[in-house]
């Protein structure tokens, strides 16, 4: 079921692209997270369509999440937790402490270093980049529906491997995204045959609900007005 339809305005993309959110059950872990995306959007989505499938509900269903009470911060990780930004995914002491089981103390104390120095330039993001995509892909327990509120979520295991599975399912493309409203997308894995930057774009303004909302799932449809070109700008890429 959808609750709303965005209609999608990107610079370089033709009109009349829209974003359907579609409401899914709650995904936990060991779901069949294609055939339930499946059956979500059967009778909605198309073979020309991409099915966005936000990347915690692919992580939950992996069972790649853990509740915060489980996890024990040490004093490094509340020190370094208060220090980090207020939009950051480790401004938690659990999610702090999860990065240091991960990769080492060293690490984490030698990243934070360069991040904070690199803010002194106005430069952003070096404490991920030195520590890499799997710990940036750590989602903190913020603002996640119950009963995920106090759940930490980890990146999803092979993405590219798990988006092919939803569009076989589904009989349409798919991409597995991270997205948020700060307008940041990352498209964490695809099935074959998108242009990744158009389906990027088009997911710009946030269209999915992680929320109370409940709909992770996003279809992008593109049906061409007259004189617009017929093939779809989101599809014939690598």
């Amino acid at each position: 079921m959808n609750s709303r339809t965005f209609e999608v305005a990107a610079p370089g993309l033709p009109p009349r692209l829209l974003a359907i959110p579609v409401r899914t059950p709650l995904v936990q872990s060991g779901d069949d997270l294609p055939a339930m995306v499946a059956g979500c959007v059967h009778g909605i989505a198309a073979s020309n369509d991409v099915i966005c499938v936000a990347e915690t509900s692919v992580a939950i269903a992996q069972g790649r999440s853990i509740a915060a009470e489980f996890v024990r911060p040490t004093f490094l990780a509340r020190l370094l937790a208060q220090h980090a930004g207020i939009y950051a995914t480790v401004n938690q002491p659990e999610s702090m402490q999860l990065v240091i089981d991960n990769v080492g103390a060293l690490k984490v104390l030698y990243a934070s270093a360069a991040a904070a120095a690199g803010r002194m330039v106005g430069r952003r993001g070096d404490f991920y980049r030195i520590l890499g995509a799997d710990v940036a892909e750590i989602d903190g327990y913020t603002g996640t529906m119950p009963p995920y509120e106090r759940h930490i979520v980890f990146g999803p295991e092979k993405p590219d491997e798990a988006a092919t599975a939803i569009a076989q399912a589904c009989g349409a493309h798919a991409v597995v995204v991270d997205v948020n409203d700060l307008q940041k997308v990352e498209i964490l894995g695809a099935s074959a045959g998108l242009v990744l930057a158009a389906v990027a774009e088009c997911l710009r303004g946030n269209p999915h609900g992680n929320s109370d909302q409940q709909t992770p799932v996003v279809i992008l449809k593109y049906r061409p007005a007259p004189g617009s070109p017929a093939k779809s700008p989101l599809a014939g890429g690598g």
